[in-house]
């Protein structure tokens, strides 16, 4: 086994049990505590977990929401493949929204030159990237940004949003189970989630396996909200078929 899979075998057990240990981990996997020790340290500088005595527990359980950079650091090949799969639902032309995130950050990298598209964005950074791009119309969605994700929330933003009728959304979120629906950490960020799904006649979900299951403090959609949920191959195919039993069309790539 791979020091990556290990670790994410590492991250899958810390969020079932709620907590770890080094000595069991070294057991199970057939390596040396200190082997173990490197893992968690390379989990918990990512922002998955954190370390405690003995052990690590879930940065869930502390009601911690890992940084924009912490979280682009993690599942990268899995976010990619989930943002090469979501170009398929680009329309023709048109306009879409792109929500502040690690993996749909993946899609503004790999949108297409070839179609005119107006893109409304609820990140400086996305924005940024936008702006270069002759074939794209950019709208930037004012208001206070939050550090720890680099998003603009509060009335200032959500008040245009109101406004528009956009083709399709492509959100982020915290996390997602059948059973509560799409969560985040922060409430003014949730408002903001929602009104994005509210002024879209499609809403698509990019999210890596490793946020299914998890739930957070603020709900912003239902999984009936959500047209087509794509994410990577982890996902378990219980868990998958749970999803979309609940609405959405569920894509594993």
């Amino acid at each position: 086994m791979y020091a990556e899979e290990r670790q994410q075998e590492i991250l899958r057990r810390t969020r079932d049990a709620g907590r770890v240990d080094v000595v069991t981990l070294a057991e199970d996997f057939g390596v040396t505590m200190e082997t173990i020790r490197r893992d968690l340290t390379v989990l918990e500088r990512a922002g998955t977990l954190r370390r405690v005595h003995g052990g690590a527990i879930p940065v869930e359980r502390l009601g911690f929401e890992p940084a924009l950079a912490a979280r682009d650091a993690v599942m990268t090949a899995e976010k990619e493949r989930i943002a090469k799969a979501a170009l398929a639902e680009l329309p023709a032309d048109g306009s879409i929204i792109i929500d502040a995130g690690s993996t749909t950050g993946r899609l503004v990298q790999v949108l297409p030159s070839d179609r005119e598209l107006t893109v409304i964005v609820n990140s400086p950074p996305l924005a940024t990237i936008l702006a270069t791009r002759s074939n794209l119309n950019v709208i930037m969605l004012g208001g206070r940004v939050r550090g720890r994700t680099l998003a603009t929330v509060d009335d200032w933003a959500m008040q245009p949003l109101s406004r528009m009728r956009v083709d399709v959304a492509f959100m982020a979120t915290n996390g997602i189970s059948a059973e509560v629906g799409l969560t985040t950490p922060d409430p003014a960020e949730a408002a903001m989630k929602q009104s994005m799904i509210g002024a879209a006649q499609r809403t698509v979900l990019l999210v890596d396996h490793t946020k299914v299951g998890n739930d957070y403090l603020a709900k912003f959609a239902s999984l009936s909200e959500i047209s087509v949920l794509i994410t990577d191959s982890g996902l378990d195919s219980g868990l998958a078929a749970d999803l979309a039993a609940a609405g959405p069309e569920v894509v594993r790539v």
